[in-house]
């Protein structure tokens, strides 16, 4: 028998009360503007429990539809629905965002309009009592779908439970750190809706890219954002995050698991945008999982998942083993620091590299590079590439960072703050800073920042040194 079918077999002994098959039906269900939105509605098969089913709505991410399996979980929502929720009790309503797939409307990057079409959901989910008990509905949501799910709960639909998986809380920050735009992330996102895209967001996609009109660009992503609010959610909220993700880093959680007031969890996982591997056996653990915080707080069953360890991280890679923590991993910081002077032109780069390491690092959360710059020729930002050479010539992109610079002749110690990741490298690795105008001076692959500077630009660059928080601890083998 395939092991995801044992799995959902042992699951299946283990939760009493549960259905055993379900009825789906595709639906069109119209906004209060007129706009259609085509669902999926799944009931479980048998009577409902007194006052009906608990029932989860599940959100995808940008560009993608309810049926896209090719995304930051590695599973559509509604195969996630018909084979770890409905059959475990659950009703389950799946949709096409408002401009994806099937449903009608323009993309506005969850705008008002998209989180109000998120409480006509709710409640169009609400009134299908009996079947449905309206005090018992949950929100799962990844990527673009968690953003939604975090600023529908902010807005107060009355969510009895929340997941969000490697989403953002605060956008601006996450797309354009230090106000200089992570062009790759930006141009992937943008050319996955431009066809259905509100007119609005094209000149805000544009300025960014271009770095005019910062003011703008950061309100529109500020009402889309949750980062302010969280401290006023107080609906259960389990945080799925990836270890590794250049679009919604680490940080994105941690903000969150920080600032939330009701119960919480947070689970770091292999899941998430690029570079993250999405081992397809980890959803076996996390999916369980997360049906638990379910059971717990939509079902009122006393299954512990809200006691402690509230923290748990995998390992990368992957090995099926959960490393638990009753908050955040102990960590240390190191402090490494890169001599030398160099003087590039608009296409160089800099790059220092240090003596091999003797042991395994694992670096969580965010470095900070400080460094001496200089420039009289109108150098306008710089992009900072953290990479680790292994033993076996593979060159591991540890983090990166940029920022927008005003420099003159005279040196100025500049702080960049990088991607919070969580990245194994391994020992007898060479750990190499990169500091150049794009990501792609580094590796040609990169195509995390790819906004050049003038041509005749020239850039000085002295000492930096580097704070580099890492597990006291590793996890990963």
């Amino acid at each position: 028998m395939p092991r995801l079918v044992l799995a959902l077999v042992a699951l299946a002994l283990v939760a009493p009360g549960t259905g055993s098959a379900f009825s789906k039906t595709e639906r069109q269900i119209q906004m209060s503007d007129g706009v259609m939105i085509a669902a999926t509605y799944y009931v479980p098969d048998g009577a409902p429990p007194s006052g009906g089913w608990p029932a989860v709505m599940m959100l995808h991410g940008v560009g993608e539809t309810r049926t896209s399996s090719a995304n930051a979980v590695g599973m559509s929502v509604n195969d996630l629905a018909e084979l770890y929720v409905v059959p475990q009790g659950y009703a389950v309503l799946t949709f096409d965002a408002r401009g994806h797939g099937q449903s009608g409307g323009l993309v506005s990057i969850d705008g008002p309009r998209e989180i109000q079409d998120v409480r006509e959901l709710f409640n169009w989910l609400a009134m299908q009592a009996p079947n449905v008990n309206p005090s018992r509905i949950g929100a799962f949501g990844y990527s673009y779908g968690g953003g939604a799910v975090w600023r529908a709960a902010a807005e107060g639909v009355p969510f009895a439970a929340i997941e969000v998986a490697t989403a953002w809380t605060d956008l601006y920050s996450a797309l354009a750190p230090q106000e200089l735009a992570r062009s790759g992330v930006v141009l992937g996102f943008w050319q996955s809706i431009m066809a259905r895209a509100a007119p609005e967001v094209e000149p805000i996609v544009q300025d960014l890219l271009a770095g005019q009109n910062l003011d703008v660009a950061r309100a529109y992503a500020a009402q889309r954002s949750t980062r302010s609010l969280l401290g006023q959610i107080r609906i259960p909220t389990f945080l799925l995050q990836g270890r590794r993700d250049f679009a919604f880093d680490l940080d994105q959680a941690l903000a969150a698991y920080a600032r939330l007031k009701g119960p919480k969890r947070l689970y770091v996982s292999d899941f998430g945008h690029t570079p993250s591997p999405l081992p397809r056996g980890e959803l076996k653990k996390v999916m369980p999982t997360a049906r638990l915080w379910f059971d717990r707080f939509l079902k009122g069953l006393p299954n512990g998942i809200d006691k402690p360890p509230f923290v748990e991280v995998a390992p990368d890679p992957w090995t099926g083993r959960i490393f638990s923590y009753r908050g955040l991993p102990a960590r240390r910081t190191l402090i490494l620091r890169f001599s030398g002077s160099a003087s590039i032109g608009s296409t160089g780069k800099v790059s220092r590299t240090r003596l091999r390491l003797r042991k395994r690092l694992e670096t969580f959360g965010a470095p900070i590079l400080r460094v001496s710059l200089s420039s009289s020729s109108g150098w306008p930002h710089v992009v900072a590439v953290l990479s680790a050479l292994t033993p076996g010539g593979k060159q591991i992109v540890v983090s990166a960072g940029g920022a927008r610079v005003r420099l003159t002749g005279r040196a100025k110690r500049i702080t960049i703050r990088l991607i919070s990741q969580a990245t194994n490298v391994p020992p007898r690795a060479r750990l190499r800073l990169t500091i150049a105008a794009t990501s792609t001076a580094q590796n040609q692959g990169n195509l995390l920042y790819l906004t050049g500077v003038p041509r005749s630009a020239h850039l000085d660059v002295g000492s930096a040194s580097l704070a580099l928080p890492v597990l006291s601890k590793p996890i990963s083998r």
